[in-house]
């Protein structure tokens, strides 16, 4: 059943992996940037689209939702091939960068409990 949908995840990692290279291009490097990002986003709005317009069916559905939960190994494996030694001999930007989005994720994750919590408590009361 996982094998639906896979035709719609690989058109969208195919696209997204074109942005990237095409952004990188853009930028003056040659390399990806971004691009499993996009697939991933294009995977999101292409699933809603299909499913909004009635075309998913419950195999494709609950074939993406299996390609969706590999997303993250995936993501890992994938960045345990970038050249980490090369982005921090790059120089302190790389390094600021790092630490400031990990910074502002743990950031962000207690400000969405917090407001998730409260309104599920002012939900409850009504």
């Amino acid at each position: 059943m996982a094998i639906y949908g896979t035709a719609l995840l690989a058109a969208c990692l195919l696209a997204g992996v074109s942005a990237g290279m095409l952004l990188g291009r853009a930028m003056g490097i040659d390399a990806d940037i971004g691009g499993v990002g996009i697939a991933m986003i294009l995977l999101v709005l292409g699933t809603e689209k299909l499913r909004a317009i009635g075309k998913l069916g419950r195999g494709s559905s609950e074939g993406i939702t299996y390609w969706s939960a590999m997303y993250i190994p995936i993501v890992v494996a994938m960045a345990a091939g970038q050249n980490v030694m090369g982005a921090l001999a790059g120089g302190a930007v790389a390094i600021v960068a790092g630490a400031g989005s990990v910074a502002a994720c743990f950031l962000l994750v207690g400000i969405l409990s917090r407001s998730a919590k409260q309104a599920g408590e002012s939900g409850a009361s009504e």
